[in-house]
């Protein structure tokens, strides 16, 4: 099959590598028949991440054709079509048991699962995301092997296109949990950091809750226009407003707002001390937008971080988090607690996922689409991959 393939940092190929078999009886074997390029797929690109190998297939967020099941698939059956989550999760475990599958203790059997040595358990295995994360094959591809298919794969009705709930294997259950770890209801104050996708999805699940004001900060005038546009947003340039904290501040009777979402990542842009020191690995984060949300978020508020941190990051200000009484929500999504809802919401028009797409492009095309995106060429704001 042909499949999109890691040989080093910006160096992605489309290679035809061994089809995918069925390895254990609840496999199944998908048919991709749409798969996205994802935000955190660019920490790999950018070889962010350790250990990703040479040749290892990449891609979380795809949907399918059910092609081939095994003998202990209960539900499913060739022909189903499906989204499939990014988080691989046994659903009986100690943590899948409270709907905790991103906590799942058994799937994650690939190099991340020897901080048990420490006395840690190792998260669940993701697709597609390195061997600290299982060495999972993903779903950039034409045929994927999905472990665990009893739990998490998701029938999807044929009146809904794939581009409508394409998103529901990782950027809207991820956009839904982190409004759902900021507290919002109706009449919330909320800032989002980040106008990418799951900043967007954060965004239209904000509305969907009933928040009142959303501020969003980024720095790509197209992403804050969409935003703004699409989402009622109010927009905030941090490249023409020196300090977007203080500017929520003022523009919320001098409190803060209720919650902030942390929705950028390891890799914002901080100061040049900051850019140099995770250069060195001397700190493995930039904390310029994690300070932002403390900023800006008012005393009792929440931080709710979706975006993705690796290791340590020096000026974490937990004097003033403490000083304000900040609550801390954070860590992968639970996607399979989320999916049925949020398919529902769909269905019934509430939420439209697909608005952000901007590109749509063949597997054949995937370097280019890296690209495109990486660069935030051609005002990219989502790839869609087609095999």
């Amino acid at each position: 099959m042909r499949a999109l393939t890691y040989h080093g940092s910006k160096d992605v190929r489309v290679d035809t590598v061994p089809d995918p078999a069925l390895a254990a009886p609840d496999d199944i074997i998908l048919r991709v028949t749409a798969t996205a390029i994802c935000g955190s797929d660019l920490h790999l690109y950018r070889g962010k991440i350790p250990d990703l190998h040479t040749g290892d297939v990449l891609g979380h967020e795809f949907m399918g054709v059910v092609e081939e099941v095994g003998a202990g698939v209960m539900d499913l059956r060739p022909g189903d079509r499906v989204v499939i989550p990014f988080v691989i999760a046994c659903g009986e475990c100690f943590h899948c048991r409270l709907a905790e599958f991103a906590a799942c203790e058994t799937t994650n059997t690939g190099k991340g699962a020897a901080v048990n040595q420490k006395g840690i358990r190792p998260p669940a295995a993701l697709f597609g995301y390195s061997h600290l994360y299982g060495g999972v094959s993903g779903g950039q591809a034409e045929f994927v092997r999905v472990p665990k298919a009893n739990v998490g794969p998701l029938r999807i009705p044929d009146a809904l296109a794939d581009e409508q709930v394409l998103f529901l294997s990782d950027i809207l259950p991820t956009g839904y949990q982190a409004a759902i770890n900021a507290g919002v209801k109706p009449g919330s104050t909320v800032a989002i950091f980040g106008a990418g996708p799951v900043g967007l999805m954060s965004a239209a699940c904000c509305r969907l809750l009933g928040a009142e004001t959303i501020f969003m900060v980024d720095h790509l005038p197209y992403r804050l226009a969409f935003a703004q546009q699409t989402y009622g947003v109010t927009p905030i340039d941090f490249t023409q407003v020196e300090d977007p904290a203080e500017y929520i501040i003022t523009q919320t009777n001098g409190r803060g707002v209720d919650a902030t979402i942390e929705a950028v990542g390891f890799e914002a842009e901080g100061s040049a001390l900051e850019s140099a020191l995770t250069t060195l690995k001397v700190e493995g984060s930039s904390g310029v937008a994690i300070r932002q949300c403390i900023a800006a978020t008012r005393r009792g508020g929440t931080v709710s971080i979706p975006g993705v941190y690796a290791g340590f990051i020096h000026g974490f200000l937990l004097g003033d988090a403490f000083d304000k009484g900040l609550t801390f929500k954070m860590g992968q999504t639970h996607v399979q607690k989320l999916m049925p809802e949020l398919l529902d919401h769909i269905g019934e028009g509430r939420l439209d996922p697909g608005v952000i797409v901007t590109h749509r492009l063949s597997l054949e095309d995937a370097v280019r689409g890296y690209e495109i995106f990486d660069r935030k060429e051609e005002d990219c704001r989502k790839v869609i991959l087609t095999p």
